[in-house]
């Protein structure tokens, strides 16, 4: 799951405001009717299933090195973007509002975060380290809950202590015997969970972030292609069906941003927080029967101590946002010269 693999945020941000006339996809929490949530279950379920399978595509890309299929996805990513856009009829009037305020030297850090995770992952699927990838896609919920409390202030409940300390554990554990792949599993939680942090700033739909992001890479990805076609290293056009799929590369980059945003706003948020496991899990079984790697018995114990934390957290953030909410009560009567007090923010 690349990004957005993982998958991004579906929420608007607490503190952000929207850009232009370009308003984000409703809340996945609102209540939803039936008919609603089978029609964003098939998108949901596709988006998490290409996430998953992101590994057989990288591996096709070789002998291309993990820098210039990096580039060439942002550059294809750029143009399948901007059709999808013009497809849509989506307005472009955000577009003045972002490079005005300052919210556009936040997209270029998001950016550079997300060219830095998606490099990470296609080095780790080429050099044989798709079980390592997963992982990191396992603990980048737990990281952005370490996150909401030190960047955001966000309180941590008893669900999160523990999944958290759990997790932590499990890794503690893969990282007794298995320490020198470790480090892929982390750069991709924290690079992700930072550039989820980073967005909170500046909130843009999912497909118009991307669009911005590849934009600001597209001056250093394309000069590099141009670069590495002048010296005869470049593997596009050298051979038609690797130079599809490089091409294709920057498609399935947008697809299931698109159908993720169709789920979205149809799904509950229990739903969306199951589905968001279905890429890495899928990542971690190609990683041990396609691509042949060999797990054992340390990495099984310490997977399954993360496994068990993720659960824990997820339960837990499903109950929060099921619970109804309950308005204080007391004796005395409410006065009736200031509002009365409500829920606090969770």
């Amino acid at each position: 799951m690349v990004a957005a693999e993982p998958a991004p945020d579906a929420s608007p941000s607490p503190r952000g405001r929207r850009l232009g006339r370009v308003s984000a996809a409703p809340s996945a929490t609102a209540p939803v009717g039936e008919a609603s949530r089978r029609a964003g279950l098939l998108p949901g379920v596709a988006a998490y299933l290409i996430w998953g399978v992101f590994p057989l595509m990288f591996a096709a890309l070789v002998p291309a090195t993990p820098l210039e299929i990096l580039a060439h996805r942002i550059v294809w990513s750029l143009a399948a973007v901007g059709l999808v856009l013009v497809v849509l009829r989506r307005p472009w009037s955000w577009v003045l509002a972002l490079v005005r305020s300052r919210r556009l030297l936040r997209m270029a850090l998001a950016a550079l975060l997300i060219a830095v995770n998606w490099l990470t992952f296609i080095w780790a699927v080429n050099n044989g380290h798709v079980v390592e990838g997963s992982l990191g896609y396992f603990i980048n919920p737990l990281v952005n809950i370490a996150l909401g409390v030190l960047l955001f202030g966000e309180r941590m409940g008893r669900s999160g202590r523990t999944g958290a300390l759990l997790a932590l554990v499990g890794v503690g554990v893969i990282a007794w015997e298995n320490w020198q792949g470790l480090w892929i599993s982390l750069m991709l939680a924290g690079s992700f969970g930072l550039y989820g942090a980073v967005k909170k700033g500046a909130p843009l739909p999912a497909l118009e972030g991307l669009f911005v992001e590849s934009a600001l890479l597209t001056p250093m990805a394309l000069p590099y292609l141009l670069w590495l076609g002048s010296q005869g290293a470049g593997r596009f056009g050298s051979d038609a069906r690797l130079s599809g799929l490089l091409v294709l590369a920057g498609v399935l980059t947008a697809v299931p941003l698109w159908l993720f945003a169709i789920a979205a706003v149809q799904l509950p948020y229990g739903v969306l927080g199951m589905l968001q496991y279905l890429g890495p899990t899928l990542q971690f079984v190609l990683g041990i029967t396609v691509f042949g790697q060999h797990v054992n018995a340390s990495y099984w114990v310490g997977l399954v101590l993360v496994w068990i934390g993720s659960a824990v957290y997820l339960t837990g953030a499903i109950g929060r946002r099921g619970a109804p909410r309950r308005t204080p009560t007391s004796a005395v009567p409410p006065r009736t010269d200031h509002p009365t007090p409500g829920t606090p923010p969770r």
